[in-house]
């Protein structure tokens, strides 16, 4: 399984090979390191983040945001030149030709579990569907603590 992730410590991104013996994540950059414990991969799946330990992982498929949002962007350019030229079956056609490369690109692509805290993605591991897709509260809630941590660590302790 491949782990990639930003270093807790330097924030430096951090990719590592996970196999089912004990392992190792560490960051070339600051020496960063966390042991993969025996218990947290089972059978090439991971039971928590191997990056920072936390149990919530979702489910998403594997592929480029940008390259997807640039894709959305083009199919609808293209189709709104042609739909102005009076190019109505050219214009429905485009749509249809990036409808179809959307589902092709869905059924051929492989899925990623990312952890809501640190966004360290697991590839290449043994998933099954108890694995739950995005949940907007749950990120809401990691997003909340991320802030409060930070709040937490800008203020100056309180003098008695």
């Amino acid at each position: 399984m491949h782990v990639s992730g930003r270093c807790p410590s330097c924030l430096q991104p951090v990719r590592g090979e996970v196999d089912s013996s004990e392992a190792t994540l560490h960051c070339t950059a600051c020496n960063w390191s966390r042991p993969v414990a025996a218990g947290d991969v089972t059978d090439n799946r991971p039971q928590r983040c191997l990056m920072c330990g936390c149990d919530d992982l979702w489910r998403q498929k594997d592929f480029p945001q940008k390259l997807g949002v640039g894709l959305v962007a083009a199919g609808a350019l293209l189709s709104t030149i042609a739909y102005y030229n009076y190019w109505h079956k050219t214009a429905i056609a485009v749509l249809l030709f990036f409808a179809l490369i959307d589902l092709l690109l869905f059924l051929y692509m492989s899925d990623v579990l990312v952890c809501y805290r640190c966004g360290a993605a697991h590839r290449k591991a043994n998933l099954v569907d108890e694995h739950p897709a995005f949940d907007l509260e749950t990120a809401e809630r990691y997003r909340q603590e991320s802030i409060r941590l930070a709040e937490s660590k800008q203020r100056p302790p309180a003098s008695q």
